[in-house]
């Protein structure tokens, strides 16, 4: 079992910045972890994730350059760094870890078997 929990997000103005962090617990050293995000009417979709080791990283194209994802395998923490917000980020974002084992780093929200709650990023213009 994995147990994800995340925090950070908040109002922000366009422009300005967020960092969201998911504490993990359970079988995360195993997993690849992902960040999705849905806005309100539209569907979930991609929008970072990072490898096991973290040697590997993909980014959707809408925010690649604006933000990273990282993370720390010793305190079982994967970060969101986002930067230059716009009113379009504006979302409830979910951490989720793939732990099937698979050599690829999935975009695909239907390849990942654990998710948190969500926190919500609203970026005001």
């Amino acid at each position: 079992q994995v147990q994800l929990v995340e925090s950070g997000g908040g109002l922000v103005q366009a422009g300005g910045s967020l960092r969201l962090s998911c504490a993990a617990s359970g079988r995360t050293f195993v997993a690849h972890m992902g960040w999705f995000r849905q806005a309100p009417g539209k569907e979930r979709e991609f929008v970072a994730a990072i490898s096991r080791s973290g040697a590997r990283l993909n980014y959707a194209d809408s925010v690649k350059g604006r933000f990273t994802i990282s993370r720390d395998n010793a305190k079982n923490t994967v970060d969101l760094q986002m930067n230059s917000l716009k009113p379009e980020d504006t979302a409830i974002y979910y951490c989720a870890a793939d732990v099937t084992l698979s050599a690829a780093v999935s975009t695909t929200a239907a390849r990942y078997d654990y998710w948190g709650q969500g926190t919500q990023v609203t970026v005001s213009s």
